[in-house]
């Protein structure tokens, strides 16, 4: 099968950072189902790891976790899904990823893709989803009810902050509050559904005081939380609840103390590494998604689709990714 690897952790401009390359086709067993692959997208996480990870000697490594393609092998333990259908996943972080015509997955970490998207509309979705259904409702836990609460989703017009606002937006009574610095990407957060967007250019403190806005229940950091980190400690609640999901090189705990504000982390592989007791939990979220996008709830957050997968488009997606200047999510489809 086709698939696009890489044997050193190179810089992205570098021509053999990513490779076209052909590799034998797995085999479906125990809860795996063999998914040929139709479209991907592209997240920080692929870059983070093309740099770091080391591949083993001699082998390439195959990254890349956001898919949606079709059934065409089950192993014997399956139940959820059969060949043929239509499905999309975010995989797992120690796999083989989907940069690949064809890729095992756990089918516990598997949803029925959205039967109104396209395969490269949906899959935009499935990782970011994730990642932000876990932080709202999982980790922060936040008060689906109370319309006098409000969350601030710091760097929101990414992939992941696209659909935590629609998510809070359509499922929680919360006042909804993000953060963009171009016109572009102010405009993208409300037609997305933010309540207010302010200028993470600028203090995040003098943003607040500008648009006469109270203090956040909850603040999530999607990017550069440590640059943010001394604003969003003047700007929660006291008692509030703060998420991240980036990696900052330090993050002052003690700053929360006087105000007793909850720190959480939030990592969509962990249920998949550590293989806990509710690992299915992914499979739920994902078709609870699939069916808010159907009825017409969510939409996708496809940004940009930059052709077919293979490795000079990969490298384009890394570079612009690296950038920091993505809106939404960058797809490409078919081999």
């Amino acid at each position: 099968m086709k698939a696009i690897g890489f044997k050193e952790n190179l810089d992205i401009k570098n021509k053999e950072s990513l490779q076209d390359i052909e590799v034998s086709t797995p085999k479906a067993n125990g809860r795996d189902i063999l998914v040929e692959v139709k479209a991907i997208s592209v997240n920080p996480v692929d870059f983070k790891i093309r740099k770091s990870r080391k591949p083993k000697a001699g082998e390439y490594e195959i990254i890349g976790w956001d898919a949606a393609g079709i059934v065409k092998e089950v192993g014997k333990d399956v139940s959820l899904f059969k060949v043929g259908d239509e499905v999309w996943y975010a995989g797992e972080l120690k796999r083989q990823g989907s940069n690949a015509e064809f890729q095992l997955v756990d089918e516990r970490i598997v949803g029925k893709k959205p039967s109104s998207l396209s395969f490269a509309e949906a899959a935009a979705m499935p990782l970011t989803s994730l990642t932000a259904w876990e932080m709202l409702f999982d980790r922060v836990q936040v008060d689906k009810d109370d319309p006098d609460k409000s969350i601030l989703i710091v760097g929101a017009a990414g992939g992941v902050g696209s659909i935590m606002v629609q998510l809070a937006k359509q499922l929680t009574q919360l006042k909804v509050m993000g953060t963009a610095s171009r016109d572009e990407t102010r405009n993208w957060l409300k037609d997305l559904g933010a309540d207010v967007v302010i200028d993470h250019s600028q203090k995040l403190s003098d943003e607040f005081k500008k648009e006469s806005l109270s203090d956040a229940d909850y603040v999530i950091g999607i990017n550069a939380t440590g640059q943010h980190f001394d604003e969003i400690v003047k700007i929660i609640n006291p008692q509030g609840k703060f998420g991240f999901i980036d990696d900052p090189e330090v993050v002052n705990a003690t700053s929360f103390k006087p105000k007793s504000v909850s720190i959480h982390y939030e990592l969509m592989f962990t249920r998949s590494l550590f293989q806990t007791p509710d690992m299915l939990e992914q499979h739920h979220i994902l078709n609870k998604v699939s069916e808010l996008i159907d009825d017409g709830t969510l939409k996708t957050t496809k940004g940009e689709h930059f052709g077919s997968i293979n490795a000079e488009n990969l490298k384009r997606a890394h570079q612009l990714l690296e950038s920091g200047k993505s809106k939404g999510k960058i797809v490409l489809e078919g081999f």
